[in-house]
């Protein structure tokens, strides 16, 4: 019953849905406190609605942000709280006492404190705003990026504004209490003066020292950077915060490439949830910056969704453009019509091509090229079930999409199913219920049955931990748990930058350190060993969030069961048995004639039918009568093993860069010999540095 009322109130632990509980229940208790009135209950209801506040805050709650949706934010809160306390005078036969006069025009003296303490805050935030944010990008040495304010005073600032009232709250209900209105005053002095040096502290980082360059001048050394850094390969991506996870994938692939990398992303929270990467990162949010920006070196661009803002960098001729996606699969995004607009298409291996061959929508079977799948190194190959452990099942289902399509996802139809067969199963298996980050983003019916899942899991979970059959070695767990611990607090010192100061600052001090970043790597690697070591392998789970990543779901599991994505492709290259859902109910034979993955899949219906099949498969591989097929698609998917997927990534950006600076160097002599004046010369763009003041703006 706790678990749903956490997941219905959206909060994401028992302390954050008790917190929201009493702060709800404290403004009632405020107000029969006034009226009683009630000097010390008033002040305990008070100090609760307080406390749970600050929590909730702190904690970054749903129910904050959705309280302000109510007509009740942080603001009114604290407006209803002191109205209670001037209604609670009153009530005390206070109304012709000074204090009662007092407590009017220290809460409107500190409301009127509050306006131009916002005020500043705003302006701090929008003048060191920065039009480029980079990272590991030497910026430094050509501006003078100043020190961010100090974080206290800035982050939670309208929070810590109004907490300022504390004083004068507890002034004058000392005062109520004792009828010495000196104590009161004293809290209304206190209050109005911290509010007054509150605003005060702010006004410094207005000073044109403390500001950052005007955007002309940060955009004109990110071009002196470019131009002596000189990129070859770009990696372009624009999307949402729950997207990340599709520019992250390529990090480590941009990393080695041969030729010299640089990522683009278009919006701020992209950065914000960039992992950890060696490659230069320029974050460019305004269109017009970017297309004037130099990107004259650039020969390859390559991008990782087909999203709109992709026209501002495919507009330049002087680079081609590929489109490698974020997964191989059958779903329609992989044969999108929009992916003719580049000048190719990468897939992994021979099915992607087959699948725009049968698509046909525009992309040509000379414009796509085989690459392999680079990401898929860190997957190991199956070798069985180990020795005395249970086996482990996968179930990582996919999103509902962008339609009600009942083939998208086996959340809605299959996926309660196919959980209880497997937490059922006999002999036991152990399950792990890894979703993708969009499920229940667009479909509150997606919504509704992730969270059914997640408590039959969780339900499964706890009734296995307390039947004597299943025991734990609570020791080895106990230090695991203390490892994970100890590399999350090394983790959280080597990558805190980020609350260091605001984005100025970290550009500026955003050079990578190659010591740290290997450091973070090492014990990325070490937290997922000491993740898994921190429970019983036979406990089921739900994984969500990045951490542990999905190819480490990969390696210690199975089995899989999921749908029509990538998750599918990916997996095939462990070389285990997995299962897919036919949600659409086309039948077996017509579900494997749209979908290539499933061609050496157990088949399961919405029913979950055929869950045995796999399970078989799991327990007894060498009577699995897929393993021959699984191997035979794996090629077919994902392309040959030798030579390994990143020589012929890097093969590829080759051939295309020299194509690249071929096309430049036929438009440079076509342009020598017609003249600046001809209609050639018209009808190509070249890409320019901009001028001072020059907007770039153009019918591109």
């Amino acid at each position: 019953m706790l678990t749903t009322a956490i997941r219905v109130a959206r909060v994401g632990t028992a302390a954050e849905l008790a917190a929201a509980v009493l702060m709800m229940l404290g403004f009632p208790c405020l107000m029969l406190a006034a009226l009683l009135p009630s000097v010390p209950a008033f002040a305990a209801a008070a100090a609760v609605t307080y406390l749970a506040d600050h929590y909730l805050h702190r904690k970054g709650s749903y129910l904050i942000s959705r309280l302000s949706k109510v007509r009740a934010g942080l603001s009114i809160r604290f407006l209803i709280r002191q109205l209670l306390l001037i209604l609670l005078l009153a009530r005390l036969s206070l109304a012709d006492d000074l204090l009662y006069y007092g407590a009017i025009a220290c809460f409107i003296a500190f409301y009127g404190l509050q306006a131009p303490h916002g005020a500043l805050t705003v302006l701090i935030r929008n003048r060191r705003r920065m039009p480029v944010v980079a990272r590991n990008v030497d910026l430094a040495s050509r501006i003078r990026i100043p020190d961010a304010p100090p974080r206290f005073l800035m982050h939670r600032a309208a929070e810590k504004m109004l907490h300022l009232d504390i004083p004068a709250v507890a002034g004058i209900l000392l005062a109520a209490a004792t009828g010495e209105p000196l104590t009161g005053f004293a809290g209304m002095a206190v209050t109005i003066l911290l509010g007054t040096l509150y605003v005060a502290a702010l006004m410094p980082a207005l000073r044109p020292r403390n500001i950052p360059p005007r955007a002309e001048t940060v955009l004109e050394a990110v071009d002196d950077w470019l131009r002596e850094y000189r990129p070859e390969t770009v990696l372009y991506f624009s999307g949402s915060k729950e997207s990340a996870y599709q520019v992250n994938m390529w990090l480590e692939t941009m990393e080695q490439l041969d030729t010299r990398p640089l990522i683009i992303l278009r919006e701020r929270v992209i950065l914000q949830s960039l992992a950890p990467t060696t490659v230069p990162v320029l974050c460019v949010p305004g269109g017009v910056h970017l297309m004037n920006m130099d990107l004259s070196t650039v020969r390859v661009a390559l991008y990782a969704a087909n999203v709109g803002k992709n026209i501002h960098l495919l507009r330049v001729p002087t680079m081609k453009h590929v489109f490698i996606g974020h997964g191989d699969s059958d779903k329609l995004a992989s044969v999108n019509p929009f992916s003719k607009v580049y000048d190719e298409v990468w897939t992994a291996g021979r099915a992607g091509r087959d699948r725009y061959a049968v698509a046909d929508v525009g992309v040509r079977d000379e414009d796509i090229v085989e690459v392999g799948r680079p990401q898929l190194a860190p997957i190991r190959p199956w070798e069985g079930v180990p020795e005395g452990r249970m086996p482990t099942v996968l179930y990582a289902p996919t999103w509902e999409g962008w339609d009600d399509n009942p083939g998208n996802t086996s959340i809605l139809r299959a996926g309660e199913n196919i959980v209880r067969r497997l937490i059922t199963a006999e002999p036991a298996v152990r399950v792990l219920y890894k979703p993708h980050p969009f499920t229940g983003t667009r479909s509150p019916e997606a919504k509704a049955a992730h969270e059914r899942i997640t408590a039959l899991v969780e339900q499964a979970a706890a009734e296995r931990a307390a039947d004597p059959r299943f025991t734990a070695d609570e020791e080895a767990q106990a230090r695991a748990r203390a490892e994970l611990a100890r590399i999350e607090a090394r983790l959280a010192e080597l990558t805190g930058d980020a609350e260091k100061g605001d984005e100025a600052e970290a550009t500026r001090d955003g050079l990578v350190d190659v010591a740290r970043h290997e450091e973070i790597a090492r014990l990325r690697a070490e937290w997922n060993t000491a993740y898994w070591r921190s429970f019983p392998d036979w406990e089921h789970r739900v994984i969500t969030g990045p951490e542990p990543p999905l190819y480490d779901c990969f390696n210690v599991s199975d089995a899989l069961v999921s749908d029509i994505s990538s998750v599918v492709s990916d997996f095939i290259a462990s070389g285990k048995p997995y299962a897919v859902t036919d949600s659409a109910e086309l039948g077996a034979e017509e579900f494997k004639r749209q979908n290539t993955a499933v061609r050496a899949a157990v088949i399961l219906n919405n029913s979950a039918a055929g869950l045995d099949e796999l399970l078989d498969a799991v327990r007894s591989p060498e009577t699995d009568p897929l393993a021959g097929d699984r191997r035979e698609l794996k090629r077919y998917l994902l392309g040959p093993d030798e030579p390994p997927p990143i020589e012929q990534f890097n093969h590829a950006v080759k051939q295309l860069a020299l194509r690249a600076e071929s096309r430049n160097l036929r438009q440079r002599s076509q342009l020598a010999s017609t003249g600046p004046e001809s209609e050639l010369a018209e009808a190509v763009p070249v890409q320019r540095v901009p001028a001072a003041g020059d907007s770039g703006t153009d019918g591109g």
